[in-house]
């Protein structure tokens, strides 16, 4: 009797097995004799798992609300910054002669101080530190590697100095699977609209 249930329950077996599509992306196809085909790279979606406040401690859950106030002070000038960058850059390298390139410098100086001074000026150290690293993160290069680009190795060097005495390191490197994963996942939820 068992037999015969086996087999009457094997035609439903194959059933849940059955899938309308993959729940991932083929990147790349191969195809070998205009017949069959390869997969060479199976893009998966990316997944992000984070503690929810629920699971954090009251201590936690303190530390992270300031730091998510923070991040969303400073976010936004470093996603400027970097966009900034990149048409200062531009320009910049257009220009053959070192006066033109010293002209726009001081021209882009007086521009961003102008425009950003009041608001560096009223930021925490805390807050200072955070923009440090998201500058870092928005552009690939650490605020010291932009110095010392735009205005030679002295300058980085004087104004290292100035932000060590505050409590700052401009070669400070945006880590996000480590040190800054928080920072990481409050950029994340910014950039999707959830905070």
């Amino acid at each position: 009797m068992d037999f015969y249930n086996c087999f009457l329950w094997l035609q439903f077996a194959g059933i849940g097995q059955v899938k309308d599509r993959a729940p991932y992306k083929y990147k790349d196809q191969d195809l070998i004799d205009g017949t069959d085909s390869i997969f060479t790279h199976i893009m998966l979606p990316e997944i992000s798992i984070f503690p929810e406040p629920k699971d954090m401690s009251r201590k936690t859950f303190r530390q992270y609300s300031a730091l998510e106030l923070k991040v969303k002070k400073v976010y936004p000038i470093a996603k400027t910054a970097a966009l900034k960058l990149k048409e200062y850059n531009s320009v910049y390298l257009s220009f053959t002669k070192e006066s033109e390139r010293k002209a726009y410098i001081k021209k882009i100086e007086k521009d961003l101080f102008a425009e950003y001074e009041p608001e560096i000026r009223s930021m925490t150290v805390s807050q200072g530190r955070i923009l440090i690293k998201l500058i870092d993160r928005e552009t690939g290069q650490s605020t010291y590697e932009i110095i010392k680009e735009f205005k030679g190795g002295f300058s980085a060097f004087f104004w290292q100095g100035v932000a060590r005495i505050f409590g700052h390191n401009l070669k400070s490197e945006y880590d996000a699977v480590n040190e800054d994963r928080m920072i990481e996942y409050i950029v994340w939820q910014i950039d999707q609209g959830l905070i």
